[in-house]
């Protein structure tokens, strides 16, 4: 068994490589090893379960809908008393962070080799968490031209100013290069009401905290809303939240044309400012904030913000939380996403808000987690990590 051991990447590790011993909910342990550039990393616990959901009457009988598939790995060496729960985007499932389209190790893998437990869910009613069109509604798909023109290759059909700078996708980024395929042929259907997600992902979220304690809440595009309504949630458990470019901006939607006059304020989405569903605001939470857009913009590449019109109400769940907000150089959040801090400031929300590009990394998109130099994304994280939570 040692041999094999030794042989298990993380990937083979998550497939079963370990013994199974004390097996409790698809759980593994004995000690498992993750292989990473010569390194070995010993797992003391590996497994997966699901949380949340609930029965609902279907044609046939009663269904389950909403319930979350989580994936965990503990190794054997903690260095942060708090796990990480990985939250993926839209269209997207929990292998954004198991691993790269090119082969090479995720985000899961780097925190788990620098002592961190790590959860990885797939939000209710896509890929592993089952749903159920009777009962939820229709699902949505994204075609491949959309997603090589959002994600892989921006810079191709420059809709925004900051476009131009993606240089970091590995690879052709289009149909028929090797890794876009791999990529694309992650996409899975997602809910067509991003409204009803999200709902089922904070009841799922909030019961994964009541079950592992104290956490890290880590969410990507979609998923930054889910993380945030998570720690709405659950306040007292929530130990950080990472903004990985969160959906938005606040309030509106915003559409790109190219061009000088690049984008054009869309249709209300996010009636609670910076999620679809209710935050807790003081005073008088029971309404969702009143909106007013801002005269003009912070700069000639970047959209005028919607924020609270005043008096601002504040979010007391999430201002004592240690929040980074994080933006890279050339996503199509890069014109907006600092409208969603200004919101949380304005919103009593202390965060640090981070372009990537003032940091010394260049040329990334919204899917930097996938791109070439993850692993130096990765570890400015975990930089932030260590010097803010406690």
């Amino acid at each position: 068994m040692k041999l094999q051991y030794r042989v298990c990447t993380a990937v083979l590790a998550l497939a079963g490589c370990a013994q199974q011993e004390h097996a409790h909910h698809g759980e593994h342990a004995g000690g498992p090893m993750m292989h990473h550039h010569g390194a070995y990393t010993p797992v003391a616990r590996q497994g997966y379960f699901f949380t949340g959901g609930e029965y609902r009457a279907a044609k046939d009988g009663n269904v389950m809908v909403g319930q979350m598939f989580v994936q965990y790995q503990i190794p054997h060496h903690r260095s942060s008393p708090y796990p990480i729960v990985m939250i993926h985007g839209g269209g997207q499932s929990g292998t954004n962070f198991l691993g790269t389209p090119d082969e090479r190790p995720g985000w899961a893998d780097y925190f788990l080799r620098r002592g961190y437990a790590v959860y990885v869910v797939d939000a209710p009613a896509r890929a592993r968490s089952a749903g159920s069109v009777e009962v939820l509604g229709a699902p949505s798909r994204r075609a491949a031209q959309w997603v090589s023109d959002r994600f892989t290759a921006p810079e191709k059909k420059p809709l925004y100013p900051q476009a131009t700078k993606h240089t970091q996708w590995p690879g052709a980024a289009v149909p028929g290069d090797p890794v876009f395929d791999q990529f694309y042929a992650s996409q899975v259907e997602q809910l067509d009401d991003p409204g009803v997600g999200e709902r089922l992902i904070r009841d799922a979220g909030a019961k994964l905290l009541d079950r592992i304690g104290p956490a890290i809440l880590l969410g990507h595009s979609q998923g930054g809303p889910l993380v945030f309504t998570i720690a709405d949630a659950r306040p007292k458990l929530a130990k950080a939240v990472l903004a990985i470019e969160p959906n938005g901006p606040p309030f509106n939607e915003v559409t790109y044309s190219g061009g000088s006059a690049f984008y054009k304020d869309g249709p209300p989405s996010r009636p609670w400012g910076i999620t679809r569903n209710r935050l807790i605001y003081e005073p008088g939470g029971a309404q969702p904030p009143q909106s007013a857009l801002e005269a003009q913009a912070d700069g000639p590449d970047l959209v005028r913000c919607r924020l609270q019109a005043e008096p601002a109400r504040q979010l007391v769940n999430l201002r004592t939380l240690p929040m980074l907000v994080l933006v890279s150089e050339a996503s199509y959040h890069a014109p907006y996403d600092h409208c969603t801090s200004k919101y949380l400031k304005q919103a009593g929300v202390a965060h640090t808000f981070a372009r990537l590009e003032q940091h010394g990394i260049r040329g990334n998109g919204h899917m930097m987690m996938l791109e070439k130099n993850s692993d130096e994304i990765a570890a400015f994280i975990e930089r932030w990590i260590r010097e803010n939570v406690r």
